[in-house]
């Protein structure tokens, strides 16, 4: 692809130079050879080139508002989870109630207009995406192209974790197995390999950006073997080097059709980042202030987005989902009169619908609306898609009326799961592995840049109900 780019640049310099004075052909040829070389540099040329401006800015940043308050913290917010506290530096997306996640400043609909695509898709490439959260620029298909091949340079996995895979037992969940075989994986670490010869801290994001490449590039195939044991007898699917980061996991998986690569490549980059806050993230992001290398910070925000709070969230909308619609006659779709009626007794049983509400977001979720879009172009007759869909139009009514949800709209786990079952990926338990996956380009982003920045030990202070009682109790 890349030579391919090079002799179409040729030929245009020789046709520019038939009807343009020298001087100005000579100022588009260093135009064209400054492009060029851009094209070839690699995601660390160009994050080493961001470094010095990083630091200066974060140093400005302290500097300036360092002193400035952020708002009081209420004891009910430590008492909830810290929820609404604003307490940490995440670069590489923001959260906003109305807008949804936006990734370094972009849209999800930004990133699925800009971010370069496979040959005859619709859908952002992840490598894309990672490209745009470690530096906050767009890159160009060459750019991404190189970024592929230096993935798949770096995806071969260690023998010693090949076996372990091997041995894990069949009832393992897929998210332990994850877990173990990252954990397995940190003897790779160069960044716990230069920690231990004793580099210097200013080059510590060297370590912790190789490091995270190379993770990244290692988990479609790790993950893939832990699918392939677990549910078709070890009958692994060797990787295809022609492909993309997300159609070559779909590959190994099991999964050749054009559409369901596109699907990855669309489930891959939605769900790669979602602020700092989050359990995945945060864990990710605490572990690694500790300088522990982006294997093990990594494996610890995969123990986090095991929880069924977090990351099995879609897996339970689905299983409410396929139990939900049991009330009604098989081949049928019901009215939305019905649906509503159901789901007034799902909600009089004390019950809750999963899928709507969102602990920040007051819309739908552009996660949610990305994936219905899909859905409406390569899957509308799907009959679990439109049961769905005609949810999307009644639960929110339902919802408001009922007056006890702050946000009646759906978030990305009220879709994900039926996208899967349509295209035949049944094996709900493996789905948050898939979510895994996808993670690693955001949490291993913002890691890099935490090194890079510098950010400390993070060490927040704890209180206990005595000292709450204490404080506050001569106020009553």
């Amino acid at each position: 692809m890349l030579s391919r780019l090079a002799q179409s640049g040729a030929h245009a310099v020789r046709r520019t130079a038939l009807a343009m004075p020298k001087q100005r052909m000579m100022s588009v040829q260093a135009t064209q050879a400054r492009e060029q070389a851009a094209a070839h540099r690699t995601l660390s040329d160009h994050v080493a080139a961001l470094v010095p401006k990083i630091r200066a800015d974060f140093k400005e940043l302290k500097a300036t508002y360092g002193q400035k308050s952020l708002g009081e913290v209420k004891v009910e917010q430590v008492l909830g989870g810290m929820r609404g506290m604003t307490g940490l530096l995440t670069e590489t997306s923001l959260l906003d109630a109305e807008e949804g996640i936006r990734f370094r400043g972009y849209t999800i609909p930004d990133c699925q207009k800009s971010l370069p695509k496979a040959p005859g898709g619709a859908e952002p490439l992840p490598e894309g995406l990672l490209w745009l959260l470690l530096t906050g620029d767009i890159p160009t298909e060459a750019q991404v192209a190189n970024l592929t091949a230096d993935l798949h340079a770096r995806s071969a996995l260690p023998e010693h974790v090949v076996k372990l895979i091997d041995t894990f037992p069949q009832h393992m969940h897929p998210m332990s197995a994850l877990v173990s075989a990252v954990a397995a994986l940190q003897t790779e670490s160069k960044f716990a390999s230069a920690y231990q010869r004793g580099v210097n801290k200013t080059t510590y994001w060297e370590y912790a950006l190789e490091d995270s490449l190379d993770l990244i590039a290692k988990l479609p195939e790790l993950a893939a073997r832990i699918y392939r044991h677990k549910f078709h007898g070890s009958k692994y699917i060797a990787p295809n080097k022609n492909l993309d980061w997300a159609a070559n996991f779909a590959h190994m998986l099991g999964y050749d059709s054009p559409q369901f690569a596109e699907l990855m490549r669309l489930y891959l980059t939605i769900h790669s980042d979602h602020e700092g806050g989050n359990v995945s993230a945060h864990a990710t992001h605490l572990v690694g202030s500790a300088l522990s290398d982006p294997y093990l910070s990594y494996a610890a925000g995969m123990s986090g987005l095991a929880g069924p709070l977090h990351g099995l969230a879609n897996q339970e909308v689905l299983k409410w989902l396929m139990e939900f619609r049991t009330q009604f006659p098989a081949g049928t779709r019901p009215s939305k009169e019905t649906i509503k009626e159901a789901c007034w007794k799902t909600l009089r049983e004390g019950r809750v619908i999963p899928g709507y509400g969102h602990a920040v977001l007051r819309k739908t979720d552009p996660r949610y609306q990305c994936q219905r879009e899909f859905a409406l172009k390569h899957l509308p007759e799907d009959p679990l898609f439109q049961m769905v869909s005609d949810l999307y139009e009644v639960v929110p009514g339902v919802l408001t009326e009922h007056g006890k949800t702050q946000n009646p709209w759906p978030n990305v786990d009220a879709h994900s799961g039926v996208l899967l079952q349509h295209y035949g990926f049944k094996e709900e338990e493996y789905y948050t592995v898939l979510f895994g996956v996808s993670r690693a380009i955001g949490v291993l982003s913002s890691l890099t840049l935490d090194r890079i920045q510098g950010l400390p030990l993070e060490r927040p202070k704890s209180i206990d109900s005595a000292w709450i009682k204490k404080k506050f109790g001569a106020a009553k």
